[in-house]
C-alpha cells in the first residue's frame, strides 16, 4: 500500500479522515501530530486513538521551542498583524506543522500528505503552500474538498457510524485551535456575529469583571528584538511565553473578537485569546519607539501589514518573506532594553522604558533652557517646509481675483 502522512490532531475532522483514507484510497495512514503548546491533556492518548482508528504508525513531535523561536518571535520582531486585530496565532503555527509533516513523509517514503482543513478556510492554503515549497513532488489530499461529508453534523454522524470518539457534539460544535501563542474559536454559535461568546468558552483569559481589582506589573527584557528575561530573570523562550500567558490572562488581557476577510474571499467571525502575545507586542512596540529613528519606524509599520498578509496567506516560505526578514533584522539591532508594564482589568500601560540604545535625548526634549537646540532655527525650517503651501495660497488668491475680474 502507498503511504500517506496525515496532519493529525485527534479532533473531529482528522479522527474520521484516518478511516476515510483507508476506505477510499486504501492508503497506509501515518498520523503526525505536533506539540506546539496545545495545553495539558491535549496530546494524552493521541497515539492510542490514532492506532485504534486505523493508523499504522504515529509521530508526535515536541515543536514548542521551534515554534516560539523560529516562528512566533520573528513575527513579533516584524510587528505583523492582520486587519488591525488578529495576532496570527493559528496562521503562524501552520508552516511549522507542515514542515515537520513533510520531513516525516520524506523519511517514511510516503507519496502523499493529507490534512483536515476545510475547503472554505485559510489553513488548506497554508498547509499546501508549505508542501509545494518544500516537497513539490508530494501529492496533497484534502478530504473536505472531495468527500460527501458537507457539514460538521455529517462528520459527527460519520464518527458515530464507525464508533470513532470525537470531542465535539452537535449541540456545541464550535472548533478550537490552541498553541503557545493563542487559542482560536470558530464556527457553531459564533457564526452569528451579533451573538456574544459565552464566558465559559474562554480558557486563557478572565473577563475584566472577573480580573483582580489590583494592578499587576511585569517587566520584559529584550535583546535585539527578542524577549530574553522576565522581571529581571533570564528565561527560556517557552517558559517566558507560558508565564506571560498566565499573567496577562489573569488580568483580562488578550481577547479579540473579529469579523475578518478570509483569503478565499468570504468573511468569517473568529474569537481569539492571545494574552502573552499581546503583552509582547505592546512591550516590543514601546521599545521600538524608544530605539528606532522616525523614518525606519514609519517604513517598518508598512512592512508589518505586508508581513501579516504573508503569514495569513500561508506564504511563509516565499522569497518576499525572506527578503523582508533581512530588513526587519537590521531594524532590530538596537531594540534592546527593558519595558515595565502595568496590567489592570484588560488595560496595559507603560510604567518605565530603559534602553542603552535609546534615541531619546533629555537635553533635546526638555522644555527648560538647553544648549543643543537653537529654537531660532525652527523659523527657517518652517519657512522651507511650508513653502509649497505658501505658494499655493498666493496663487489661490491670484486665481480668485482673476475669476472675480472675469465676472
Amino acid at each position: 500500500m502507498s503511504k500517506v502522512v496525515l496532519a493529525y490532531s485527534g479532533g473531529l475532522d482528522t479522527s474520521i479522515i484516518v478511516k476515510w483514507l483507508k476506505e477510499e484510497y486504501g492508503y497506509e495512514v501515518i498520523a503526525f501530530a505536533a506539540d506546539v503548546g496545545q495545553g495539558p491533556g491535549e496530546l494524552e492518548g493521541l497515539e492510542e486513538k490514532a492506532l485504534a482508528t486505523g493508523a499504522s504508525k504515529v509521530y508526535i513531535q515536541d515543536l514548542r521551542k521551534e515554534f516560539v523561536e523560529e516562528f512566533a518571535f520573528p513575527m513579533l520582531k516584524s510587528g505583523a498583524f492582520y486587519e488591525k486585530k488578529y495576532l496570527l496565532g493559528t496562521a503562524i503555527a501552520r508552516p511549522l506543522i507542515a514542515r515537520a509533516m513533510v520531513q516525516v513523509a520524506l523519511e517514511e517514503g510516503a507519496g502523499a500528505v493529507a490534512h483536515g482543513a476545510t475547503g472554505k478556510g485559510n489553513d488548506q492554503v497554508r498547509f499546501e503552500l508549505t508542501v509545494k515549497a518544500l516537497a513539490p513532488q508530494l501529492k496533497i489530499i484534502a478530504p473536505w474538498r472531495s468527500w460527501k461529508i458537507r457539514s460538521r453534523r455529517d462528520a459527527i454522524e460519520y464518527a458515530r457510524k464507525y464508533n470513532i470518539p470525537v470531542p465535539v457534539t452537535v449541540e456545541k460544535p464550535y472548533s478550537m485551535d490552541r498553541n503557545l501563542w493563542h487559542i482560536s474559536y470558530e464556527g457553531g454559535i459564533l457564526e452569528d456575529p451579533a451573538r456574544e461568546p459565552l464566558e465559559d468558552m474562554f480558557l486563557l483569559t478572565r473577563s475584566p469583571e472577573q480580573a483582580p481589582d489590583k494592578p499587576a506589573t511585569v517587566e520584559i527584557s529584550f535583546e535585539k528584538g527578542i524577549p530574553v528575561a522576565l522581571n529581571g530573570t533570564p528565561t527560556d523562550s517557552v517558559t517566558l511565553l507560558e508565564s506571560l500567558n498566565q499573567i496577562a490572562g489573569e488580568n483580562a488581557i488578550g481577547r479579540v473578537d473579529i469579523v475578518e476577510n478570509r483569503l478565499v474571499g468570504m468573511k468569517s467571525r473568529g474569537v481569539y485569546e492571545t494574552p502573552g502575545g499581546t503583552l509582547l507586542y505592546f512591550a516590543h512596540s514601546e521599545l521600538e519607539q524608544l530605539t528606532l529613528d522616525r523614518e525606519t519606524m514609519r517604513y517598518k509599520e508598512a512592512v508589518a501589514i505586508k508581513y501579516g498578509e504573508i503569514i495569513y496567506y500561508g506564504l511563509w516560505y516565499s522569497p518576499l518573506r525572506r527578503a523582508l526578514d533581512a530588513f526587519i533584522q537590521s531594524t532590530q539591532e538596537n531594540v534592546t532594553g527593558e519595558i515595565k508594564l502595568k496590567l489592570y482589568r484588560g488595560n496595559i500601560s507603560v510604567v518605565s522604558r530603559r534602553s542603552p540604545c535609546s534615541l531619546y535625548h533629555p537635553d533635546l526634549a526638555t522644555f527648560e533652557e538647553d544648549e543643543l537646540y537653537n529654537q531660532a532655527d525652527a523659523g527657517g525650517f518652517i519657512n522651507l517646509f511650508g513653502l509649497p503651501l505658501q505658494v499655493e495660497g498666493l496663487l489661490r488668491g491670484t486665481w480668485k481675483n482673476e475669476v472675480e475680474r472675469k465676472k
